[in-house]
């Protein structure tokens, strides 16, 4: 079966009446599959214009779920986006950026997804809509763990909206990984900071991704930057017992002790970047 809806409320019903997987841009269906069969059973929502394109509302800044990586690079926002947008520059390659969909990359819910931690650091909640009605959590409740959301399966990811107030200071995305592109994060971070009139820190956040199930913020290293001087020194702020949320593991790409050495260093250097005279 292979429905292509022309409207969110016909893709909702679709999906109320059969169980169905969602193909947007497709860059992680069909990677997934391997050498095994198409599924058998697709709802293509590429054609469901509502969910695409980045609105600036007064409270709110809202990013469909179908809108492309190209597209967020592209996008005029605030500077608490700059780690979006970073991150959008590193989401494959660039044929792989103007078909994948932000959405899709949160659904796939990969530990190493470069598209959390910024969100994470605009405080970012997602909005999900069903033949039922519609309801909106924060990213960080949306994520469960490995290839885990809390998406019900008659339900598709509409958009993503981050609070105007979270959108002010700057940001930093930086990951690390065995090439530049086309490559899984061994470790990402992303940085936001928001200084005070005295060029001192008045609100931090702090996010990183590889590190554990699921990306996650790091609010013990957040609330001891708050009223240090904004600048490269800030590096030296980070330590041991800020990483205690994150629960690395061994695998091929590094050693769990290997991943918290690079995140405190990665933490480190994303601090003195974002704090650096613009």
């Amino acid at each position: 079966m292979y429905l292509r809806p022309g409207t969110l409320s016909e893709a909702c019903e679709a999906l109320a009446a059969h169980p169905l997987r969602i193909l947007a841009g497709g860059t992680d269906v069909f990677p997934s599959l391997g050498d095994g069969p198409a599924p058998s059973a697709l709802l293509d929502i590429t054609g469901l214009a509502e969910l695409d394109g980045v609105t600036l509302g007064e409270e709110w800044i809202r990013i469909g779920a179908r809108t492309t990586w190209a597209r967020i690079r592209a996008a005029e926002l605030p500077a608490g986006f700059d780690a979006l947008k970073q991150a959008a520059r590193d989401v494959g390659s660039v044929q792989i950026q103007n078909v994948a969909t932000i959405g899709g990359n949160l659904c796939n819910a990969s530990p190493a997804a470069d598209g959390v931690p910024p969100l994470l650091c605009l405080d970012a909640r997602v909005e999900l809509a069903s033949a039922t009605g519609r309801r909106e959590m924060p990213l960080a409740a949306f994520l469960r763990g490995v290839r885990s959301t809390d998406r019900r399966p008659d339900e598709i990811l509409t958009a993503i909206v981050v609070p105007r107030a979270r959108a002010a200071g700057r940001s930093v995305f930086a990951k690390l990984g065995a090439r530049r592109y086309l490559v899984i994060s061994v470790v990402s971070v992303a940085v936001r900071l928001v200084p005070d009139g005295a060029g001192r820190v008045a609100e931090a956040a702090v996010a990183v991704g590889s590190c554990s199930a699921a990306a996650c913020r790091l609010p013990a290293l957040e609330a001891a930057l708050v009223g240090l001087p904004i600048g490269p020194d800030l590096a030296g702020a980070v330590g041991p017992d800020h990483l205690a949320p994150l629960a690395p593991i061994d695998d091929v790409r590094g050693s769990a002790a290997y991943r918290l050495d690079v995140a405190a260093t990665l933490v480190g250097r994303a601090l003195a970047s974002c704090g650096a005279p613009s």
